[in-house]
């Protein structure tokens, strides 16, 4: 696939859509954050393989440079934890790299696999809302029909109006499954986020829950007492032992030092992960949460659509309270956000109208009799 054609499926992704079947937050979980890693994939991408991701320095003049680079990036390099507490420039070269010795080693492969795993993460922040644009069906752009629009003729908007009229009233209270994927599908974004953190944790070596603590507390650190967490999670100075023949057949060690520019990109990125993920946790809890509550209290749920479409009348809201259940008032909802507001209003009350006239004509005969 070329990069071009890339390009050109991440615009029509970012396309606006004339009907929303989804809220802002969902919105930043399967557009926004999906975007965002495919980018970083893409970035990652470029550094590693347009560039020269790895850089070691050859222990003798003559010395074949690429195959130690090729070696050292497919076996992986490391670094000294012990060597990370010491002065550099004067006990140490580089942070974290000291004598091998008999020290503990940390090698630090995970950066070969950091475009891979962006781009496998963009696909699971797809996967809820894929599931509910295929279980959603395409209800909501065919029962709105392009009403999203306040300039219309009259004739096209009586009918329109007609027709979402009578759907409403002869589908009252058979909408409580329609709900309920969609709150599984914003359950399975909250899931996804914990379960990625949890992910991106154990890719980095237990080091992700604390990065962004562990960056914030380095910054407000004085210059004199740092140590920079990114430098022992993304370490830009490394080792590696590469191993040959020598000219009488004995095996002889190599110690080189690496340098690792693709880790001042991964560094940054993660650093961002780390903030957004965060807040997008909190987000995503605040409203299933309150989504939760909102649909399990009936005096809340038209209590927000009032707040939602100011433009309804209470005797109009009371109506549908009296008859609709939860399921049906989140339609409600998602209809407001894709209807002009008069047309949404004109939508109520002609259906609190009809299901009177309805209430009316089933209560005569029984006065009747």
């Amino acid at each position: 696939m070329s990069l071009v054609n890339l390009l050109g499926g991440l615009r029509r992704l970012l396309r606006r859509r004339h009907v929303h079947i989804d809220n802002c937050v969902f919105r930043l979980h399967w557009l926004v954050t999906s975007s965002l890693l495919v980018a970083f994939s893409i970035l990652v991408s470029a550094r590693q393989y347009v560039g020269d991701p790895i850089e070691c320095v050859p222990p003798t003049v003559d010395f074949p440079m690429d195959v130690l680079n090729t070696y050292c990036w497919i076996h992986s390099t490391f670094t000294m934890p012990t060597a990370l507490e010491k002065r550099v420039g004067v006990d140490v070269p580089h942070p974290g790299v000291d004598n091998s010795g008999g020290a503990e080693r940390r090698y630090t492969a995970y950066y070969q696999w950091v475009a891979f795993t962006l781009f496998l993460q963009a696909v699971l922040f797809y996967v809820p809302y894929y599931l509910w644009k295929n279980w959603e069906g395409g209800l909501l752009e065919v029962i709105t029909m392009g009403m999203h629009v306040a300039i219309m003729e009259d004739k096209e908007r009586s009918h329109k109006k007609r027709v979402l009229t009578e759907y409403l009233y002869r589908h009252m209270r058979h909408h409580r499954l329609y709900a309920l994927k969609y709150i599984f599908c914003e359950f399975l974004s909250f899931v996804n986020v914990v379960g990625q953190m949890f992910f991106m944790d154990k890719f980095l070596g237990g080091e992700f829950w604390k990065y962004g603590v562990d960056v914030v507390r380095f910054t407000l650190t004085d210059q004199e007492e740092r140590r920079d967490p990114m430098i022992y999670v993304f370490p830009r100075m490394t080792k590696c032992v590469f191993h040959s023949f020598g000219s009488s057949g004995d095996v002889q060690r190599h110690d080189s030092l690496c340098i690792l520019p693709l880790n001042v990109v991964n560094e940054k990125v993660y650093v961002f992960l780390w903030f957004w993920l965060v807040a997008l946790l909190v987000l995503t809890s605040v409203v299933f949460v309150g989504r939760l509550v909102i649909l399990a209290v009936p005096k809340l749920r038209f209590q927000v659509l009032k707040s939602r479409s100011p433009l309804l009348s209470s005797d109009d809201l009371g109506t549908l309270a009296r008859s609709a259940d939860a399921g049906d008032a989140f339609l409600f909802y998602m209809l407001a956000q894709n209807l002009d507001p008069l047309v949404y209003k004109e939508v109520v009350a002609d259906l609190t109208l009809l299901m009177t006239q309805k209430s009316s004509e089933d209560r005569a005969p029984l006065n009747a009799v």
